[in-house]
């Protein structure tokens, strides 16, 4: 399973060895899985380095030597290094600049289509998940609450939580007005859920029974899931 399923991790600067060259932690995941000789596996992790920006050269240095955006792109050739079907992407450009952010997304989808590979891809910024998501799925605390195709979620969110996010969007034009859906009281500890609907806490919509009931997550039209009780039959 591990052969088949890498990652990418959020803090390009923690995710690689200090110790060891950039070159040993791309090939360290075809060592532990048995794949090519030691020539096979330095020739690959100079090929992985050219197609995720970098310099085959460049193989030999540390990750000190390297920006944020690039230790990314390194992350990156070492998660495509044994040919994995999926790669779980932890907030892979939060914890860089804009303009870097927009270069590492692009590659990303530059590299799924050269190699196949599905992404699921967490973050936080819904922009960034519309550009580069086919199908998202909403959470809170810890289950999803909503799951679509993106276009379908952006033009009709269903959850009120969903609706509450894509609410807090800023539109880029101040002629228009926006309606906010602004959401009460404090989101409830994860070691402590409420019963029933754990979004019942703040939901403007909420009923007795989501106080109670847990709501699960009922197929709706053009591939749309939502776990809400208003949507009830």
């Amino acid at each position: 399973m591990r052969k088949e399923m890498q990652m990418v991790f959020q803090d390009p600067h923690s995710s690689l060895n200090p110790k060891k060259r950039i070159g040993y932690s791309i090939e360290e995941p075809m060592k532990i899985q048995g794949i090519g000789t030691k020539m096979e596996r330095l020739e690959k992790a100079m090929e992985l380095l050219h197609k995720v920006g970098l310099r085959k050269d460049q193989y030999y240095r540390y990750p000190h030597e390297f920006s944020g955006g690039q230790r990314q792109r390194i992350g990156l050739a070492r998660a495509l290094a044994v040919n994995p079907q999926v790669i779980i992407c932890d907030e892979p450009v939060s914890a860089l600049d804009v303009s870097i952010q927009s270069q590492v997304i692009n590659l990303l989808q530059e590299l799924q289509e050269e190699f196949g590979q599905s992404y699921l891809f967490i973050a936080h910024d819904l922009s960034v998940v519309r550009h580069i998501s086919d199908r998202i799925g909403v959470m809170y605390l810890g289950s999803i609450v909503e799951l679509a195709p993106t276009d379908e979620l952006f033009k009709n969110p269903m959850h009120p939580y969903t609706q509450a996010l894509l609410s807090a969007i800023p539109i880029a034009n101040p002629q228009r007005k926006k309606e906010r859906v602004v959401l009460r009281g404090d989101v409830p500890s994860p070691a402590n859920l409420p019963s029933g609907c754990v979004f019942h806490t703040r939901c403007p919509h909420a009923m007795a029974r989501c106080k109670s009931e847990v709501p699960t997550l009922r197929q709706g039209a053009s591939g749309h899931r939502v776990a809400c009780h208003l949507y009830d039959e």
